[in-house]
């Protein structure tokens, strides 16, 4: 969310000075979305203090326990508190659909998966209840296709289900499509729409038979559009549509573009790892890499200053500082920061036999077959991930001599 904005909407809250401005805003977004205490665990979340955030959040719910969109706040910062600690935030990893078949099992603890699927359904629960009661509540639409969109968004990165995140996604869709007949100046609503146009537009026909979403229309430019409109004058949805708007221009290749709004994003929240992560991550598709590792280093040097992040999972900085040096052939350094991307005690097992993996590659290419040896048995070591193991039995067999 813009800082000015921010502060403006903060102020005319915060003074009760509503006037003209607070009652605007209050006329087209889900009420709670002013309150002060939200404003205040969104700040937390967006610079990824996901425990400070819970905090705010779980207050919020307690003012208000009938209200669905508290309960979907909380969701919001289980959800990605759960990914974040996955390694599954890292864009780099789903701006291509092939992440769906990567063979990486996801293992969610049952206690956070209860309360992800708690929290969906009460949510969900309360709005349903105020429909019935009033077919024509925008804000219980709002609330109820928010948690939606939420659940798929989870659905699709922790499990790899796309199917049912499709179709939950498709409801989140409808819900916000019926916002908008009922307001159409309510912006926030337009985030679910454009993810779901740009998305199914991106799927081919037989895929989208497949997930049963056959008949559905979907529009790429039109999807951009309202997620544009919602990143410019959203509410509650603008900070996470300017994220979706990075990633989809990401997914088509539109590199400068998603590297405005990328940058855009790490100004505003300069403490946030992942939005300075994915400066560099763009400017290495962008395939300008000397300007990546800069950037990368940057960040490594940021987060080695006390406080600066409130977590580093410095794994995603060194494993992208090494594709980049892969990419420039710097292969001795790309080595080293697979490695050490490996070696960072929060690395999920995923995340480091990948490293290792690749870290015997750049070994076989300096002619340390010793040394690769070692990586790749690390990287098909039974037990944890086996996602990697197939190439790395391979490569203890016949020496890497690619690229």
């Amino acid at each position: 969310m813009a800082g000015r904005g921010l502060r403006v909407v903060a102020g005319c809250v915060l003074a009760g000075l509503l006037g003209t401005c607070g009652l605007a805003q209050a006329q087209h977004t889900y009420p709670l979305n002013l309150d002060p205490a939200v404003r205040d665990g969104l700040q937390h979340f967006y610079n990824l203090d996901y425990d400070g955030a819970a905090q705010r959040f779980e207050a919020v719910l307690r003012a208000h326990p009938q209200d669905p969109m508290a309960n979907a706040y909380v969701l919001m910062v289980v959800e990605f508190r759960e990914l974040y600690r996955q390694d599954l935030l890292d864009t780099t990893y789903y701006a291509r659909e092939n992440f769906l078949s990567s063979g990486r099992k996801v293992s969610i603890d049952p206690v956070v998966r209860k309360r992800i699927e708690d929290l969906t359904d009460g949510a969900i629960a309360l709005a349903d209840a105020r429909i019935k009661a009033n077919g024509q509540d925008k804000d219980a639409y709002f609330a109820r296709g928010y948690a939606k969109g939420l659940h798929a968004a989870f659905t699709t990165l922790a499990d790899h289900s796309f199917a049912g995140a499709a179709r939950q996604g498709l409801s989140s869709r409808n819900d916000s499509e019926q916002v908008l007949k009922l307001d159409p100046d309510y912006t926030d609503a337009k985030m679910a729409v454009g993810i779901q146009q740009f998305a199914v537009a991106s799927l081919p026909r037989m895929v989208r038979m497949l997930v049963g979403i056959a008949g559905i229309g979907g529009n790429k430019e039109q999807g951009l559009v309202l997620l544009r409109d919602c990143a410019e004058h959203g509410n509650a949805t603008k900070v996470q549509a300017q994220t979706a708007l990075s990633l989809f221009l990401r997914h088509d290749r539109r590199y400068a573009e998603a590297y405005d709004v990328a940058h855009r994003l790490a100004e505003e929240y300069p403490h946030d790892y992942l939005y300075r992560l994915e400066e560099a991550n763009l400017m290495k598709d962008a395939g300008r890499g000397p300007e990546a590792i800069a950037i990368y280093q940057k960040v490594i040097a940021d987060a080695g200053k006390p406080g600066y992040f409130v977590e580093t999972r410095l794994q995603l900085a060194l494993f992208g500082l090494a594709e980049t040096q892969r990419g420039q052939g710097d292969v001795n350094d790309a080595a080293q920061n697979y490695a050490k991307a490996a070696q960072q005690p929060n690395c999920s097992d995923w995340m480091r036999k990948r490293a290792e993996l690749n870290a015997g590659e750049m070994l076989d290419l300096l002619h340390q077959r010793d040394a690769a040896v070692q990586q790749y048995t690390l990287a098909s070591a039974p037990g944890g991930d086996q996602s990697q193991t197939g190439e790395a039995k391979r490569y203890l067999r016949t020496p890497y001599a690619g690229r």
